[in-house]
């Protein structure tokens, strides 16, 4: 596409911003952050979040789900604003302990943290699904929005490096993203199915966009993806489905995306990320850093603030990204009216 065709969006939005219900597909930290802009911009319940639990992992005998509770944590208000992970205001009593004892401590769980995990394990050797010990966590926090893992099923993430195959927290956390990446595989995927909040989410009347947020396309969005019967709701769904670049100026605000793709020889560039979700978007937010690269995206691209360091940076990027849904819907995608929607850029 041309440059004159990515679109610079204002202020004004030809639709309110609570209007109509929204999903988002989200990782950690990064998609957290937007997650929380979409949430506070949206009227109550009209938000609702996918998360990845292909980070999922047990860890001293509990089960850790480390991106729904990012993701739970940010949409409270408890996020630590230090780390963007764990609880504000954490003590580490647990952690001093196990380490006297000479106890595992490469994955820091906090003491107001490791309730959460605590409950959830005894939850599920109970029987429950994470389904619902998810939405009835986000409950007690206050939260309104529908927050739901992309499966009840167990997914893990395993990243393929020269120093062999590794699960993602070792991999991320405890070797710190050092070994170099060769490829990526999604234990469990192929048996999964999708939660059924995120089946219904995907597949509701109404649907006003679906937002993939800056999340590691490889580590975060991916595993959502590889469990069967998402990425074919993504294809059929009517509303527009957007995703917002995880790269500013060739580089991660945080995370090592940047770095896998230069190890998997995929151009750290807004084009490279448009062309790995290539058949499920209609469109890609960008950065004004990268607005020389709008006239090589191959579907419709916005180009705007993307960075959100502060709370006003976040709501007004969750606005734009809305806006731009909302243009997009107007733009005729070569079907009838009420067919099932076709990718533009495929």
């Amino acid at each position: 596409m041309s440059t004159q065709d990515a679109m610079r969006v204002g202020e004004n939005s030809p639709n309110e911003p609570g209007a109509g219900r929204v999903v988002a597909l989200c990782g950690g930290i990064g998609g957290a952050k937007l997650a929380l802009g979409l949430y506070r911009v949206l009227d109550a319940g009209a938000l609702h979040v996918i998360c990845n639990t292909g980070d999922d992992f047990e860890h001293l005998g509990l089960h850790v789900s480390p991106d729904i509770d990012t993701v739970t944590y940010t949409l409270a208000g408890v996020e630590n604003p230090d780390t963007g992970w764990g609880r504000r205001d954490e003590t580490w009593t647990f952690m001093r302990a196990m380490e006297a004892l000479g106890g595992d401590t490469w994955f820091a769980l906090g003491d107001g943290d490791l309730a959460i995990h605590v409950e959830r394990t005894r939850r599920l050797r109970a029987g429950d699904s994470l389904s619902r010990i998810t939405g009835d966590f986000a409950r007690r926090f206050s939260i309104t929005a529908d927050l739901v893992p992309m499966s009840d099923d167990p997914v893990r993430t395993v990243v393929e490096t020269t120093e062999g195959d590794l699960p993602f927290q070792e991999y991320f956390v405890r070797m710190a993203c050092r070994p170099v990446v060769t490829g990526i595989h999604y234990e469990g995927a192929g048996s999964a199915t999708p939660s059924p909040g995120a089946d219904q989410a995907l597949s509701a009347d109404g649907l006003r966009a679906v937002v993939v947020c800056p999340s590691n396309p490889f580590l975060s969005i991916d595993p959502i993806l590889a469990v069967p019967g998402i990425r074919e709701a993504l294809t059929r769904c009517r509303a527009p489905v957007v995703t917002v670049s995880p790269l500013i100026g060739g580089r991660a605000v945080k995370g090592p995306t940047a770095k896998i793709m230069d190890e998997l020889s995929i151009p750290a560039t807004t084009s490279a990320i448009a062309d790995h979700y290539r058949g499920l978007l209609d469109g890609i937010v960008i950065d004004d850093a990268d607005a020389s690269d709008a006239k090589t995206l191959s579907l419709p691209g916005l180009v705007t603030r993307t960075l959100m360091m502060s709370l006003n940076e976040r709501d007004n990027l969750a606005k734009r990204v809305l806006d731009f849904a909302d243009q997009l819907r107007k733009v005729p995608a070569g079907n009838s009216p009420g067919s099932p929607k076709r990718m533009r850029g495929v």
